[in-house]
């Protein structure tokens, strides 16, 4: 069977994580929404998203189809229903559609002719931005499940302190000593080749993936997770780093969420919590407002390709979009527009040549190259979002 993940109505309210890729590219627990769908289904998957990224994700249509709403983290109960669809049939959670059979191109497809089937399971669904990080501890659990079921852990290095030492498991080539990892309140899984150096101190649920690197003495709280090729150090709570960004230095991330090749400067710090404990508001980009998000706790939003200087310090709540390069005293907006150059004192526009010559650099420090079709996705963000930038 062919299998299409499809982008669904909650794609504007997870920008600017959708700038630069499909719902189905994020990362929440420890893998992708696409790695685990291919994982429960067996196969590879195709997209359906804007038409902008479909270059670089496309999708291939065959004479029969079943289509699926990233929006949806899967289960085993939700991926066999899914795997048993008929022609003409569709599952749905409540109101919402989680996936459907057709044999019809994408323009002719008409949901109300369907035999719905209800799923009446709990699932996880991704709404909004802050679901990354709130709803990141289930998933890490579920992924911890499914990517350990019937395996072995590494041995645990005999210089690593640990409690609830059967919730942790290491992947072939990691490296850890002299760290203390407490997976009482959830696993750890530390993936293959990645490091923790000497001195860090982690509470599960956590997971740290291919590649990426703890350095020395960090101080993670879970659930947090750490993407491929990511380097962190500080204090870190109850975040998600998608891949390739650095918190290499000391300062505080907390209910945040990082999109790929970002860099925060050495002794930033973000808010995560109002003075006056109040629910903190976010920025819509699907409003063009404020939106309240129910939480008390909420701190960083940063899309990918995004960077500030040495102690830089962000308000609760504050959404960068993508490409933006924020430095000097002071703090800035708490929302700031994508291909934005400045700080608290105002900013300018960050031309995409400019831009463009540090994402060459920084790709190819990770042996990766900036390519046309990256070039292209950003282009179109940069004049997407020029409206943010002239207000």
């Amino acid at each position: 069977m062919n299998y299409i993940l499809f982008d669904g109505p909650s794609r504007n309210d997870l920008l600017p994580f959708t700038y630069t890729r499909p719902v189905a590219d994020i990362r929440i627990g420890i893998l992708t929404i696409r790695e685990k769908w291919e994982a429960f289904l067996q196969t590879t998957t195709t997209t359906v998203t804007e038409d902008y990224l479909s270059d670089k994700y496309p999708m291939v249509e065959l004479e029969q189809n079943v289509m699926i709403n990233a929006s949806f983290l899967p289960n085993y109960e939700l991926a066999e229903m899914v795997k048993n669809l008929k022609e003409n049939q569709a599952i749905f959670h409540d109101e919402d559609v989680i996936a459907f059979f057709t044999k019809d191109s994408q323009d002719d497809v008409d949901l109300q002719t369907y035999e719905a089937i209800e799923f009446s399971e709990e699932v996880l669904k991704l709404e909004h931005t802050w679901d990354i990080f709130s709803k990141n501890g289930e998933a890490i659990e579920a992924d911890f499940e499914l990517l350990t079921k019937n395996r072995s852990s590494q041995p645990i290095p005999t210089t690593v302190n640990t409690l609830a030492s059967e919730h942790i498991f290491i992947e072939e080539g990691a490296k850890l000593n002299f760290a203390t990892l407490n997976a009482e309140n959830g696993p750890i899984y530390i993936g293959k080749d990645a490091e923790i150096m000497e001195g860090s101190v982690i509470r599960g649920p956590f997971a740290l993936c291919h590649n990426a690197t703890v350095k020395l003495s960090a101080k993670i709280y879970g659930p947090t997770t750490v993407g491929p090729y990511s380097k962190v150090g500080g204090e870190i709570n109850n975040s998600v780093i998608f891949g390739y960004s650095n918190k290499g230095h000391d300062g505080f991330l907390g209910n945040s969420v990082l999109g790929e090749w970002c860099n925060i400067g050495a002794d930033s710090n973000n808010s995560n919590l109002k003075n006056n404990y109040a629910e903190v508001r976010l920025w819509s980009y699907q409003t063009e407002g404020f939106a309240r998000t129910g939480l008390q706790f909420c701190g960083l939003m940063m899309g990918d390709h995004s960077k500030c200087g040495i102690n830089t310090m962000f308000n609760t709540g504050t959404v960068v979009g993508v490409s933006a390069n924020i430095f000097g005293s002071g703090f800035p907006r708490n929302f700031v527009p994508s291909f934005s150059w400045g700080g608290s004192h105002g900013v300018t526009t960050y031309l995409t040549s400019k831009a463009f010559e540090v994402a060459k650099v920084v790709m190819s420090r990770r042996e990766l190259a900036f390519t046309d079709q990256d070039a292209a996705i950003l282009e179109h963000v940069f004049e997407e979002t020029a409206k943010f930038r002239r207000s």
